[in-house]
């Protein structure tokens, strides 16, 4: 029988969930997959988390060069995160020829392309299933599931932290702050959670997964980004009132005009599989033109389900002869024959404040229609003696519209926009 060694750098969340479940289950996978996969080594600065996993002294590396120089391992796992150290580890594995297998959305995200000419040049691998949506095998799914389509559109929820945080402002009523704070507590959000509310985590994701999915590169660059830190309990209430549910989607869409990608705050009608998805979990949204809707859903975070993707590459990589690379150009920079879409389409939510007075919802809906928005629904409350608030929902039209009219609501002295939030359509 065919024996791997693999070596695992960090054993932290992700790290540790890969290497309990290697050691827990190799017995298994010997059955299963014809295969005995070992790790012969691990790199972990932190020995109390190395006394807790019940790792042996004997496998424990000082320093990477041990790790890249034994001759036992043959891939190496990257689940340290981030570019900073981990980005030269992967670097001196592959040129080792070593096998890498990383869970490093950002690192895959930025760099690739450096990555995959490294590891043609020796003949390595670069796997990376558990960067995207943690236990759910949306990039297997991508390059050996779907591949006799043309997908026209990916849309998830891939993003647990935003995900549990929105989900407890909609189905509990709780702030913003209340609910990160909960998150915080529960493990769900780091200390400083800017990558996740921000938008970064959802947005290193989608470029990765439109590259697979539209078989060109998407660089981070092109993805619009907005986070969720700007959304209020209000705009949760009125959304639920017209049949809405929030989430922070991830949106990719190949079209006539060119390719589209965003990360941004949108209201799910309530009859979409999206708007269903709740708490921590992820879920992927597909649209191919053979195969049609298809959704993948599931735990997106947490040690065993990323464990679960790190050891399906692990697994993937050891019952293989040859290594599989991109069949696109993975460059730095997008393909100069490549458009992108900026002025995107989209249904919106607006929410204003309006001049209580005879001829100012006319006069708004005038504005409005000069700008090719047309309305769909309205509501509209008295909130003050001299005010009342508007909130409508249009159908689809440009980003730049949305933002030409913003620009000349809030001057013409009708009303205040207090906010514009898109519309899943």
């Amino acid at each position: 029988m065919k024996k791997v060694g693999v070596a695992i750098l960090g054993l932290g969340v992700v790290g540790g969930g890969a290497y309990k479940i290697l050691t827990e289950r190799r017995e298994f996978f010997r059955a299963t997959q014809g295969v005995d996969i070992e790790v012969t080594c691990v790199l972990e600065r932190d020995p109390e988390r190395v006394r807790s996993l019940g790792v042996k002294s004997e496998i424990v590396a000082s320093n990477v060069f041990e790790v890249i120089s034994n001759p036992d391992v043959n891939i190496v796992v990257e689940c340290i995160g981030g570019v900073a150290d981990a980005k030269g580890y992967v670097f001196d594995a592959l040129n080792a020829g070593k096998i890498v297998v990383t869970s490093n959305k950002e690192l895959i995200c930025k760099y690739a392309q450096d990555l995959q000419r490294a590891a043609k040049r020796t003949n390595a691998g670069i796997y990376y299933e558990a960067s995207c949506v943690g236990g759910v095998p949306i990039v297997r799914t991508l390059l050996d599931g779907v591949q006799s389509n043309r997908i026209s559109s990916i849309q998830g929820i891939i993003n647990g932290t935003t995900n549990y945080i929105l989900t407890r402002m909609t189905k509990d009523g709780m702030t913003y702050e209340d609910a990160l704070a909960e998150a915080r507590k529960l493990g769900f959000a780091e200390a400083d959670p800017s990558a996740d509310v921000e938008g970064f985590d959802a947005a290193y994701k989608l470029s990765i997964l439109s590259s697979l999915a539209f078989h060109t590169r998407v660089p981070f660059s092109k993805v619009f980004r907005e986070g969720i830190t700007g959304i209020s309990g209000e705009d949760v209430e009125y959304g639920r009132g017209l049949g809405y549910t929030l989430k922070l989607l991830a949106i990719g869409k190949d079209t006539e005009r060119g390719i589209e990608a965003r990360v941004h705050p949108a209201f799910v009608k309530n009859t979409h599989p999206l708007a269903n998805v709740d708490g921590s979990l992820n879920a992927v949204y597909l649209t191919g033109d053979a195969v049609g809707d298809l959704m993948l859903c599931g735990e997106g975070a947490g040690a065993l389900p990323t464990g679960s993707a790190v050891v399906s590459d692990v697994i993937f990589a050891a019952t293989h002869e040859g290594n599989r690379y991109l069949a696109f150009k993975s460059t730095a920079k997008a393909e100069s024959d490549v458009r992108f879409v900026s002025d995107f389409e989209s249904a919106y939510y607006f929410r204003l404040t309006l001049a209580d007075r005879a001829g100012a919802l006319s006069k708004l809906t005038t504005l409005l229609a000069k700008n090719n928005i047309s309305i769909v629904d309205l509501v509209q409350r008295p909130s003050a003696a001299d005010s009342a608030t508007v909130v409508l929902v249009t159908h689809t039209t440009h980003e730049v519209s949305v933002k030409n009219a913003v620009a000349r609501i809030n001057t013409a002295g009708i009303a205040k926009v207090g906010s514009v939030i898109r519309v899943l359509s």
